[in-house]
């Protein structure tokens, strides 16, 4: 831990510490990730606060290991204020992105269910659904981890890294192609497989949108150039 950034080595202790006090809360009857996590918008159990929460709410430590992987070395690059901006940023964009994928989502099966369905009708369909659609709950940090892939990828496109099950290394920049093509594919052919494919891809877009920002206005607020 002595040699991991300040922002990346605490993001690690908060995201460990956090998945670790679900199950403390658990026992008591307390389910945090109902609290923090990302509820759909509409309903009453969302709260504004949840799109910073829910980044640090885990079903999993997977996502754990990209940010210590590819974080620590972003963060050097870039240093804590940026890589702290680029990461609040990409988790909160991956949250947006995820409700309008949600509300797309809810209109097309109500929809398909009653062709003279409206979007004036959507908050009556809320209401009589209220239950089972505030059990639509998104945790975890893997939109702003996919922000983080594209950051590196854009960084050191020409790095090559290996990525299971290939028996080669790939180059960072088609390692990030890859699995945005992957995310798409499956956000598209999967919707109910219970993943948040477009939250991953939110992170990317807004990663994206902000890197590009920065390479325009290089000094961007905090000193220094993108580096990429």
């Amino acid at each position: 831990m002595r040699n991991i950034p300040t922002i990346t080595k605490n993001l690690l202790i908060i995201n460990v510490l956090m998945f670790a006090a679900y199950f403390v809360f658990s026992r008591l009857n307390i389910d945090l990730n109902s609290l923090l996590g990302l509820h759909f918008f509409l309903v009453s159990d969302f709260h504004l606060y949840q799109l910073v929460t829910y980044m640090f709410m885990h079903a999993g430590l997977s996502h754990i290991f990209a940010l210590w992987m590819f974080g620590r070395i972003v963060e050097t690059v870039w240093g804590p204020k940026r890589f702290l901006t680029y990461y609040l940023t990409c988790g909160i964009g991956a949250g947006l992105i995820q409700m309008v994928a949600q509300f797309i989502s809810f209109y097309l099966t109500m929809k398909g269910a009653y062709p003279e369905f409206g979007i004036g009708d959507v908050m009556t369909a809320v209401h009589a659904n209220e239950f089972a659609l505030n059990t639509w709950t998104t945790v975890g940090a893997s939109g702003a981890i996919y922000g983080i892939l594209l950051a590196f990828g854009m960084l050191f496109p020409e790095e090559r890294i290996f990525i299971f099950p290939l028996p080669v290394p790939i180059k960072a920049k088609w390692f990030v192609a890859i699995y945005a093509v992957l995310e798409l594919s499956l956000g598209l052919g999967m919707p109910g497989d219970s993943v948040a494919h477009f939250a991953h891809l939110g992170g990317m877009l807004f990663g994206y949108l902000l890197i590009r920002y920065w390479q325009r206005y290089p000094n961007g607020g905090y000193g220094g150039g993108f580096y990429g």
